[in-house]
């Protein structure tokens, strides 16, 4: 039988997760690294340094979306689709391990500005959370089938060498987009282009930004 979770105990959750979602090398993964079996092509000093950005753009994009499964944990009910965010935000450690460890060997960092899009993000997760959860959950489906694009952009992008960061990505796009689809599934609202197209900007935005920051 499964142990009911308290508000109290959300908020001790929250916390384990606030500090893992942002400390460097905090985050722990659970499954293993897609890249671990890889090896890289030569990468000149241009080419770590595409990759880099590339990577800290991924990282915080992820950063972002847990945010939103934090702040509408916070807020949305109790019930099967808490349990849906709570795995997927497990799924999303893994995925930020696996990118600060990426930068690491990339000899690169973690953007400064991840604080600031975490309270951003957490603060729009509670928000759509407490309209409704059928809001909530459309949300993060629009935001990971963002995010899923944008690594498909990236994978492109990387130098043809950096087949590490590429085996990272293409798996990172692959949950994202099975996170979506979960989320669509438990009741998520289908938003309109418009909005869509709202998000995409700020997605740009957010990119331009952390790439070097």
């Amino acid at each position: 039988m499964d142990r009911q979770h308290s508000r109290s105990d959300r908020m001790i959750h929250q916390f384990d997760t606030f500090l893992r979602t942002l400390i460097p090398r905090a985050a722990s993964a659970q499954r293993s690294n897609p890249a671990e079996k890889v090896a890289d092509g030569p990468l000149d000093d241009q080419e770590r340094r595409l990759s880099s950005g590339l990577m800290r753009i991924s990282h915080t994009s992820e950063v972002c979306v847990q945010a939103l499964y934090q702040g509408q944990s916070v807020t949305g009910s109790l019930d099967q689709p808490y349990k849906q965010r709570e795995q997927s935000a497990l799924e999303k450690i893994d995925h930020l391990a696996w990118c600060d460890e990426r930068l690491a060997q990339l000899q690169s960092r973690t953007s400064y500005l991840n604080p600031l899009f975490y309270v951003a993000s957490f603060g729009i997760g509670a928000a759509t959370g407490a309209v409704s959860e059928r809001i909530g959950l459309g949300t993060i489906a629009a935001t990971q089938e963002q995010v899923a694009k944008q690594l498909e952009v990236q994978q492109t992008s990387l130098p043809a060498g950096d087949h590490r960061s590429r085996a990272i990505l293409r798996k990172i796009a692959v949950d994202d987009a099975h996170h979506a689809q979960l989320a669509l599934e438990a009741g998520g609202v289908r938003f309109p282009a418009p909005v869509k197209w709202g998000m995409r900007f700020a997605a740009k935005v957010m990119s331009k930004s952390v790439y070097h920051l």
